[in-house]
């Protein structure tokens, strides 16, 4: 095979992102190469509007490439990254516990996503949080019972595939027993074998029987599988486990391979030819792609071909499989739907929530309420989305706060060592009647719970303090 044939064999096994609101001149002519796919966050987006447009701009480039979008619902979003997800999210979709509650919130994003032009989805989380304190996965979660994670994984992958967009089932083979984040360093899991068999894998083995088009893998060191690679790195758990003893037949994606967790000590590169060798078909490159870096990139692949560290066969059935999910889901698009009727309504979310004795009576305080809410830095795959009743307008400075006036304290991620305890503390000291809340998954010690901080949430949440 030449060497041109192998650069395009190389392109078809990636997808990069890229830096602006319009797509940048290399990424364009990189579709005119083979590239396979182009993952659009966040930051890509200043308005549907103009979404659209860079939707379309890339379609007429590329009409057969893979599109996609980490679309979650609830806290990870990036159609809704401006105002905060019209979705509750998973936590709160396992609490309804209604799979045809869940399939419906995922169709609707689907639906969402195919007006755009978007056909693949990286979604949804499938991990089992078996961790109170996770710092990545918490309220991404479905829950902590894998049957249950794995019932309401199956209705979202089927629900989000009905409206013809692929879904990616994250993060294999179960990233909810960590206590790491893997944007910023390699986690490990500990759990014993027969655990990971009968927790973390069951949702991913669910999954893939139920035809989910691709399953994203983790950089996370899972000990009783591989105690040497990342699951990214991993032929024992790419191959062996996820093709072998899972069944799946889909194209595995990796997880960004900027993160800290793969790329941190060799490189994006060196880790694309890892990851390639063990088994993924296709490579997230990063959210700030440059064109030098996916230069490098292709380029590294490519040599590893040609060294004989990356089997030619291995890339072909790579590109041939990343080729099949594109070819399996087409693109479409229309206009943008209204997909209010498949979201859930305030007093169901609501009932989700946790409440406490002592939240129970300030809410029977009939004297007036005040919102404050602590600021608190999310984890960098929920990104700066507007979040909690800051992001519905209803909260106050606790400067502005009246003499005795009763005072709802919220914050998300609520451990021991958070600043909410002291403030709430000091409020109560001064005659506040006082409350917490947490917009997290639960660590102990808040008034109310409400397992998500979605724009849809945050507003059953204010209708219930007010």
């Amino acid at each position: 095979m030449s060497p041109v044939d192998v650069r395009r064999l190389a392109a078809g096994t990636l997808m990069p992102g890229f830096v602006g609101t319009t797509a940048p001149d290399w990424l364009l002519d990189a579709f005119d190469d083979g590239l396979a796919a182009v993952c659009l966050f966040g930051t890509n987006l200043v308005s549907w509007d103009q979404l659209a447009a860079l939707c379309t701009q890339l379609r007429r480039r590329s009409p057969h490439a893979l599109l996609s979008v980490d679309e979650e619902g609830g806290d990870v979003t990036r159609l809704h990254y401006l105002a905060g997800s019209n979705q509750p999210g998973n936590a709160v979709l396992g609490r309804i516990d209604d799979v045809h509650v869940t399939a419906a919130a995922a169709s609707a994003i689907g639906m969402e996503l195919a007006a755009f032009g978007i056909n693949l989805n990286l979604a949804p989380d499938a991990d089992v949080n078996s961790a109170d304190e996770n710092p990545v996965i918490g309220v991404r979660s479905f829950g902590a019972d894998p049957v249950h994670a794995a019932r309401h994984t199956v209705a979202w992958v089927e629900g989000l595939q009905l409206a013809g967009v692929a879904a990616c089932a994250k993060h294999f083979p179960g990233h909810g027993d960590t206590h790491d984040d893997s944007h910023l360093a390699l986690p490990r899991v500990k759990a014993p074998l027969q655990t990971l068999l009968e927790r973390e894998l069951l949702p991913f083995k669910a999954a893939a029987m139920a035809g989910v088009g691709s399953i994203m893998t983790s950089h996370i060191v899972v000990e009783a599988l591989d105690p040497a690679n990342p699951a990214t790195f991993s032929p024992i758990v790419l191959q062996d486990i996820l093709r072998g003893q899972l069944g799946f037949k889909g194209a595995v994606i990796t997880d960004a391979l900027d993160m800290v967790g793969a790329s941190g000590v060799i490189g994006i590169p060196a880790a694309a030819v890892r990851a390639l060798a063990a088994g993924a078909d296709l490579l997230c490159i990063g959210s700030e792609t440059t064109a030098r870096q996916y230069q490098d990139v292709l380029e590294g692949v490519v040599a590893a071909v040609a060294e004989g560290t990356l089997p030619l066969a291995r890339l072909q059935d790579a590109a041939a499989r990343t080729a099949k999910l594109a070819g399996d889901f087409p693109a479409h698009s229309g206009a943008a739907v209204n997909s209010s009727a498949a979201i859930p309504a305030a007093a169901e979310i609501r009932s989700t929530f946790d409440l406490s004795a002592t939240a129970d009576t300030w809410l029977a305080d009939p004297s007036p309420a005040a919102v404050v809410q602590l600021e608190t830095q999310a984890n960098f795959a929920v990104g700066t989305v507007p979040w909690g009743p800051a992001a519905t307008g209803g909260t106050v400075p606790q400067e502005s706060l009246n003499p005795g006036q009763k005072v709802a304290l919220v914050g998300r991620g609520l451990d021991a060592d958070h600043p909410v305890w002291a403030l709430a503390q000091a409020l109560r000291s001064a005659g506040h009647n006082t409350i917490t809340v947490e917009c997290g998954w639960p660590r102990g010690g808040a008034d109310i719970v409400s397992y998500g901080a979605s724009l849809a949430v945050s507003t059953a949440l204010m209708e219930l303090l007010l």
